[in-house]
């Protein structure tokens, strides 16, 4: 059986490394954003004949038309072309045709879309809310889903690293798309969000089957195993399955990247890089997860009780100090007392009238000292 979860510090390792990297370009470069979030006219433009102009051309020739602007050209094929602009006047979608078939009499508007700006931000909240409501609902899921097992880890706590590990694979995701958006082009629309979505629902299955494993094995050895162990007799006995799932969907995808349109490009190409990252974190982050939380709960715990035996037992010592301050000193005073009551308060000796009585050793010999020293200063 192989020690997977032993080695769970290289993953995080490799994670850290991925995730740093997807921060890193959604900071400088962010997402490119297509008309379905910012607005704006989608033209698909073909050449009947021949193949097109190359993109540089095209965009050079299309500035010269008043108000396009934020142009965006991107070839799809080798006789058609979608090309992106922010404004939204019919009168400018005749013109940028009327331009391209200056130089081609063979081009054709194949399809045209046009999106307001409310439309946009409209899109954009239900989009992020869809996202939120997709990630609140997998954890209150899989939190029920698992009440059953509350021993060594909370049901909750299930549900938070499944969501940790979800959350991982949609940076990465969104990494991916920062890069290509700069480098090639890659607008994100209402399909990748489509895409993000379906990413969520693949990878917390795939995290749940290991789940369930975990969930049945702890079960049936009644908890007398080691936490980690369980786990990764979980994670053995799975692992196959998930990447023989994986493998065949992302076989799937590619064919669709390549051999699909450009209109579902960006859908599959967010699916094919969540997919992938799913399984890697169904596998090697979520199972993971979940033995160093056990972990971190039981040092928690640990430190826990050691300042709760500590405080306890400063407690006690104060207590037996101070009972052992005031039996002393009542004891003392109860026999130092009267053998000091003659001193003089310039501190001068006691005065002993008798020198056959001798000093007392406790309460009751004082008291019958200091009747006999009555006696003999009478008799002066």
């Amino acid at each position: 059986m192989k020690r997977l979860i032993q080695q769970r510090k290289y993953f995080y390792a490799l994670s850290a490394a991925l995730l740093v990297a997807s921060v890193g370009m959604l900071s400088m470069w962010g997402l490119k954003l297509g008309i379905d979030f910012k607005g704006g006219t989608l033209l698909e433009v073909s050449w009947s004949e021949g193949k097109i102009p190359d993109r540089g051309t095209i965009e050079d020739q299309l500035k010269s038309v008043p108000g396009v602007e934020s142009l965006v050209v991107q070839p799809s094929g080798d006789r058609t072309a979608l090309i992106r602009y922010a404004s939204s006047n019919e009168t400018i979608n005749e013109a940028v045709l009327t331009e391209l078939k200056k130089t081609d009499e063979s081009v054709e508007l194949v399809r045209s879309e046009f999106i307001g700006a409310s439309v946009s931000e409209s899109i954009k909240k239900n989009a992020v809310m869809a996202l939120l409501l997709a990630v609140i609902g997998i954890i209150l899921y899989i939190a029920w889903a698992f009440r059953g097992v509350s021993r060594p880890v909370s049901s909750w706590h299930y549900g938070f690293q499944a969501t940790v590990a979800l959350a991982h694979d949609i940076i990465i995701t969104l990494g991916a798309f920062s890069l290509l958006g700069h480098f090639s082009g890659m607008e994100v629309g209402a399909p990748f969000i489509a895409a993000l979505l379906t990413i969520l629902g693949y990878s917390v299955n795939d995290t749940i089957v290991v789940y369930d494993r975990i969930r049945e094995n702890l079960i049936r050895s009644g908890g007398t195993e080691d936490f980690e162990e369980v786990v990764n007799q979980s994670l053995n006995q799975t692992i196959a399955r998930s990447f023989n799932t994986s493998f065949t969907v992302i076989l799937v995808l590619i064919a669709i990247s390549v051999f699909g349109g450009e209109s579902i490009r960006s859908f599959s190409l967010a699916l094919l890089i969540g997919v992938t990252a799913g399984t890697y974190s169904s596998i090697y982050i979520a199972t993971a997860l979940l033995v160093s939380g056990n972990i971190f709960r039981k040092k928690h715990l640990l430190r826990k009780a050691e300042s709760s035996l500590l405080s306890t037992g400063k407690k006690k010592e104060s207590g037996k100090k101070s009972v052992g301050k005031k039996v002393s000193s009542h004891m003392v005073a109860s026999v130092v007392s009267p053998a000091f009551e003659g001193a003089s308060v310039l501190g001068s000796a006691p005065v002993v009238s008798d020198a056959s009585v001798s000093a007392p050793a406790n309460a009751s010999s004082a008291k019958r000292y200091q009747k006999k020293r009555k006696k003999g200063m009478k008799r002066k």
